[in-house]
């Protein structure tokens, strides 16, 4: 029997980088847990995936940028959005004061 695991526990303390951890693999399927604690994408940086990704804020908030947009999308708990491969993204906040915690699945 697998043990039960909880998406909130063993928050990092160190929050000068973010925490990305794989929760679940198999082919073509890829679960992970990001931790940010006010941490964005470099500046100029963009997320260009071959995967297609689906991703729910769980906690905290966050501010998600697609290329060509101008809005900001603030993220709040329970928002989840699916990003097609090769849409270029970037985050351009998180929370400062507290964790931002996101599930993200990355799927062909």
């Amino acid at each position: 029997m697998n043990p039960v695991e909880n998406i909130f526990a063993d928050m990092p303390d160190n929050r000068k980088d973010e925490l990305i951890e794989a929760i679940l693999q198999t082919p073509g399927l890829h679960i992970e847990r990001i931790v940010s604690h006010g941490q964005s994408s470099p500046e100029g940086f963009w997320y260009d995936q071959d995967d297609n990704e689906w991703v729910i804020l769980l906690k905290g908030s966050a501010g998600l940028r697609f290329e060509g947009q101008e809005d900001v999308l603030a993220l709040k708990p329970g928002d989840h959005i699916r990003i097609d491969r090769h849409q270029r993204h970037r985050v351009e906040w998180t929370d400062p004061d507290q964790e931002t915690v996101w599930l993200a699945v990355h799927y062909q």
